[in-house]
């Protein structure tokens, strides 16, 4: 007598939870585009500077330091409300994008009322929202939708 067996196939998952990876791409992500603000920012400072725009604010001058230093603490804490949006929030992507745009409005409201000059007003203006087109969209791409 001869038996017959048909194969038996069994299925393992070994995908890993995806939120370590994903927040390592977030995190790494963020910090990428950072950098690449911060640099922005500071040669847009610069390059101003270079063409004789004053960097004086309320009588004290900018560093061009400065503006990488701060484009890099701003966009640490964008960081870090992305990454607690990833775990709280139901659409991570849409509460990133919309808060960051209501901030970066904010943002220039000091930039209208300081005391300095309207082309230096414009220049501050300029590295706000270039520092945000740049760490915005790299840090929004990584979040779920």
């Amino acid at each position: 007598m001869s038996v017959t067996t048909a194969p038996v196939t069994t299925t393992v998952s070994t995908t890993a939870p995806a939120k370590p990876r994903t927040t390592r791409r977030l995190i790494v992500g963020g910090l990428t585009a950072t950098a690449v603000a911060a640099a922005a920012t500071s040669t847009i400072a610069g390059v101003g500077e270079l063409a004789g725009i004053s960097l004086d604010v309320g009588g004290a001058p900018i560093p061009v330091a400065g503006f990488a230093t701060l484009t890099a603490i701003f966009s640490v804490v964008g960081l870090v409300l992305a990454l607690v949006l990833a775990r709280k929030a139901r659409r991570p992507r849409t509460a990133f994008v919309r808060t960051t745009v209501v901030l970066t409005a904010l943002s220039l409201v000091p930039d209208v009322l300081v005391d300095a000059a309207t082309v230096t007003k414009g220049l501050l203006m300029v590295a706000h929202l270039v520092a945000a087109a740049i760490v915005v969209p790299a840090i929004a791409r990584r979040l779920s939708a």
